[in-house]
Parts: C-alpha cells; sequence; structure tokens
C-alpha cells in the first residue's frame, strides 16, 4: 500500500469510529496511535515524529484561549439556575401574549437575550419549555408549532455570542475571539429576524395555530409589567456589555482591555451578582454549576488531545495534502468549496456533537480555506451557523432530547394536561432546521452579513508608499546647512596644508584614511619583480 492511498483511509476509518458511538476521545487516540505505528513500519515517517505528540498535547494544555471556556460555562450554568429565565419569560409573555402569536415572540426574545448571557442550550430549552410549554397548550397554541420554537430558540445560544463554539473556533482557526465575536452579531439577528417572520406568517394564514391570550389573563399591567421586564433585560444587558465589551466583541468597539479568560472570568462573578440579586446564590447551585464546569472542560481537553494524536499522524502521511487537493479542485470555486463543505458538516452533525466536529473535522478543512482566499471570521461563523442545527436534527438532536425530557415530567406531574408525542417534537422541529438552513444560504452567498461589523481591513499598495523626511527647524535650510559643513571641511584642509608645507585635494583634509577599492582585496597580490 502507498502513502498516498493511506490518508483517504484513515479519513474513512475516522467516520465510521464517530458513527459507532464509542467516546470519540478515546476512538480517536487509538486510532491514531494505531495508523501511527502502521506508518512507522511501512517507512513514510521516522519513530521520531511521534515525539511531537507530548508537545502538542502541552501546548494544548497551555492554551490561554481555551482556558476561557471553563470559566463561559460556569457562568451560564449559574445564570441557567438563577431564576433569569423564569422572570423574563413571565414578563415577556404577559407583555407580548394579547398579540396573535406573542408568546412566540416572546420565547424567541428571552431566547436570543438569554443566548447572550448563558451560552448554554440545555439549560436554556429546559427553562423555557417548564414557563412557556404549559402556557401555550392552555392557550390552544398549536403543538408542533409550540415545540419547534422552544427548540429553536434554545440552540440560537451557539451562534449568539459568548458562545462556547465561537471560542473553539476562533482557536482552531487561529483568529481573535472578539472578532469572531463581531462577526457572529449579523447571522444572530438575522436568525431573530427569520424565526420572528416565519411566526407572523403563520399568524396570518394559519391564525388558528397561534392565538391571542386573553388581556384578564394578565397578573400585572402598567408600569408594574414594564418594571419587572426591565429587571430581566437590564442586568442582562450590563453584564453582555461587561463581558463582551471588554473584549472587542461587540460592534462599534474596536479595543480590548481584556484577553477572553479575563472577560469569562468577569462573566463569572457577574453571573454570580445576578444569581444574588434573584436569591438564587446558595451553595448547593455553585456545587451543582462547578461540577456541570468541571465535566464539560474534562470534555473538551479529552476530544482535543485525541483528535491531536490523529491529526499529528494523518499530516504525517499527507493527509493534509490530500484534503486540500480533493476540495480545491472543485467547481464554483470559493462557493463550490462552501456549498460542499456545509453539506459534508450539515449531515455529519446527525451524529456529532458541535465539539468533536470543531477539533477534528475543521483543523483539515481551514488551511485549505485559507489558501483559498476565504475571510477565516466568515468560514467559521457560517459553520457556527451550520453547526446549532446539531441541536435540531430529528432523531438525534439534543434539544428535541431535552424538550421529550422536560414534556413528560410536566406531564407526569400535572403541569399540561396531555402528554407531548414524540411526532409532534420532531414534525415540529423541521420547519425551523429549514429556516436555520436558509440563513446558512443567506451567509454564503452574503458575506457582508458577517463582515459588516468587523473592523475594516487596511490594505497597503507598496507601490504607492511615499516616505516624507522630517522638516527642518524653522529659520534653518537644507540646502544652507550642507553649505556650510563643505566650508569647515576647506578651512580645515587649508590648516593642515598650511602647517604641514603640503598641498591638500580642494576640500578633502590631509589627515583623512585614503580611500580604497574593495576590488583590490579580491586581486592577487603582484610578483615582487613586476614591482621593481
Amino acid at each position: 500500500m502507498s502513502m498516498q492511498n493511506f490518508a483517504p483511509l484513515m479519513f474513512a476509518g475516522l467516520i465510521f469510529i464517530m458513527l459507532i458511538g464509542f467516546p470519540v476521545a478515546f476512538s480517536l487516540s487509538a486510532l491514531g496511535l494505531l495508523c501511527g505505528f502502521i506508518a512507522i513500519e511501512a517507512g513514510w515517517f521516522p519513530a521520531a515524529f511521534m515525539a511531537n505528540l507530548p508537545l502538542n498535547v502541552f501546548g494544548i494544555l497551555s492554551n490561554d484561549t481555551l482556558l476561557a471556556i471553563p470559566f463561559f460555562t460556569l457562568m451560564g450554568t449559574i445564570l441557567e439556575k438563577c431564576g433569569l429565565a423564569e422572570d423574563m419569560l413571565d414578563s415577556m409573555g404577559q407583555l407580548f401574549g394579547p398579540v396573535r402569536g406573542g408568546l412566540g415572540y416572546s420565547v424567541i426574545i428571552v431566547g436570543f437575550i438569554l443566548g447572550a448571557v448563558t451560552g448554554t442550550v440545555a439549560g436554556q430549552v429546559i427553562a423555557m419549555a417548564m414557563i412557556s410549554l404549559p402556557v401555550m397548550m392552555r392557550y390552544g397554541y398549536n403543538m408542533r408549532y409550540a415545540t419547534g420554537v422552544l427548540a429553536a430558540s434554545g440552540t440560537i445560544t451557539q451562534l449568539v455570542p459568548p458562545s462556547l463554539v465561537l471560542v473553539v473556533l476562533a482557536d482552531q482557526l487561529g483568529r481573535s475571539v472578539g472578532d469572531m465575536y463581531k462577526g457572529a452579531w449579523g447571522p444572530s439577528i438575522l436568525q431573530v429576524l427569520i424565526f420572528a417572520l416565519y411566526t407572523f406568517l403563520l399568524t396570518r394564514f394559519r391564525p388558528s395555530y397561534l392565538p391571542g391570550v386573553p388581556a384578564e389573563a394578565r397578573t400585572l399591567n402598567g408600569w408594574a409589567l414594564w418594571a419587572k421586564c426591565l429587571r430581566g433585560i437590564i442586568p442582562s444587558a450590563i453584564l453582555i456589555f461587561a463581558v463582551l465589551g471588554t473584549m472587542g466583541g461587540l460592534p462599534g468597539i474596536n479595543t480590548a482591555i481584556a484577553t477572553p479568560t479575563e472577560a469569562g472570568a468577569m462573566g463569572a462573578v457577574g453571573a454570580l451578582i445576578l444569581a444574588a440579586i434573584h436569591r438564587r446564590l446558595t451553595w448547593a447551585l455553585i456545587k451543582e454549576a462547578m461540577t456541570g464546569t468541571m465535566r464539560i472542560t474534562a470534555m473538551v481537553v479529552f476530544i482535543l488531545i485525541g483528535s491531536r494524536v490523529f491529526s499529528l499522524v494523518f499530516q504525517g502521511v499527507d493527509g493534509g495534502i490530500w484534503i486540500e487537493h480533493m476540495l480545491s479542485n472543485l467547481p464554483g470555486g470559493q462557493i463550490g468549496f462552501l456549498i460542499v463543505v456545509n453539506i459534508f458538516i450539515f449531515f455529519l452533525a446527525f451524529f456529532l456533537d458541535f465539539f468533536e466536529i470543531a477539533f477534528i473535522i475543521l483543523p483539515m478543512l481551514g488551511p485549505v480555506a485559507e489558501k483559498m482566499g476565504i475571510n477565516m471570521i466568515w468560514f467559521g461563523v457560517l459553520l457556527c451557523v451550520n453547526m446549532q442545527t446539531s441541536f435540531m436534527h430529528p432523531p438525534f438532536g439534543f434539544a428535541l432530547f431535552y424538550l421529550r425530557g422536560i414534556a413528560d415530567t410536566l406531564f407526569k406531574e400535572g403541569g399540561i394536561p396531555r402528554k407531548v408525542e414524540s411526532r409532534d417534537i420532531y414534525l415540529g422541529a423541521i420547519p425551523f432546521v429549514l429556516l436555520q438552513l436558509v440563513l446558512v444560504v443567506i451567509v454564503i452567498f452574503v458575506p457582508q452579513t458577517v463582515t459588516i461589523f468587523l473592523d475594516k481591513e487596511v490594505k497597503i499598495d507598496v507601490d504607492k508608499v511615499q516616505i516624507d523626511m522630517p522638516a527642518q527647524e524653522a529659520g534653518g535650510n537644507g540646502t544652507d546647512d550642507q553649505k556650510m559643513v563643505d566650508d569647515l571641511f576647506k578651512d580645515a584642509a587649508k590648516s593642515d596644508a598650511a602647517a604641514g608645507g603640503g598641498k591638500a585635494a580642494p576640500g578633502v583634509a590631509n589627515d583623512l584614511p585614503p580611500v580604497r577599492d574593495p576590488a583590490a582585496d579580491l586581486m592577487p597580490a603582484a610578483p615582487a619583480s613586476a614591482t621593481k
């Protein structure tokens, strides 16, 4: 077997072990080591090549950017348990409820706001379903729309900064986390508008699906209702500005005064303060949040180590060159490449978590995209838009599993009048998956949706560079200064000539060393007889 054929076999083995369901971190390491031994025995690279592996692992553990992951995870875990979601959903539901589709609008808006402060899909879907699903069923909302909008609004979290996915993508693509956050704001807002437009169209073509809540069902009115809304929005806005603004992750802010790690730590402290304001800060909450953070961080590190073992061997057998040749020759140039890659990622997301896709697949695709001249922020945000569908894919979407579990719990506890069928959950998710794919198409063909908030790239034409010498001081003149220097040399030469009785050359002092011809050093010395 030749080395050129071994790289495709490694890639096929990668897809196979990711689909069999065994923990990918360990199966990746095993596959990488096995292929490494085969490559050494075949003589494709020396055994010393594997000595790079400990250095790569140490590089992972010393990566400052990835240190932001536990801080943002801790922040999100605390916020999802501090009562912020419940208060915002209750107040927004009462504010928009009397409008047709009002509960749907409130779920979409609250999902967007919570996505900007929590960053976790599981907690967001569970919290919103606990509050909104019983209300939607009580007032006759279509079951498929209700389950679909609850699951989809929870997955917005993956796209809205400070998303963990964006941190990982920035690290893998070698770009600033702040720039990745800026690029994600455009698609995030578009996603909310697309969901809201779909809700509006349903209220016009299927008004019975999304009835308005009777005004008498409100428990708050007037200023009391607005005050409750603002109590949830204002602290969230302050936390968003403190975390994203300090690291340059908001549009219009071009200077970062904190690293992603420092901003994440500040966000964790802010989450503790918000939990204290809502009187939910307890030792049990802190312990549970820290346990969840520890599990996610450990999972990320082990997946990274496994993917690094595989990628080291894959690059050693020229797998990167094989991927580059295969993808760079696709018809359609950049657009063709992006379409093929997004189709591949979409189907891969049926079975894989976004962490696995980002750590395993992205290092193979990133170098090819960069060589093709694709803006890497655009490329990263586009993949993030695509990967959020991984939570909505029937039948393996995690958001659907979370919704299935909380719906069963509510039915057993009497919170909802009837059981929610799995068929309704899966069919309800399909329209929102299609809406997410519409956003993928928009971002592919309109890259300005990502780049509009980025700092403008300064392009320098080296052929037009002009260097201006510093201006002379007032009253001075460059020509006069040079004439004065020449006069000084002439006076010195005349003085030396008069003192020594010799004749000096004009403008040159007698004591100056003679000028030596550099070419004379390269010529052989003349014979002694020739000089006589």
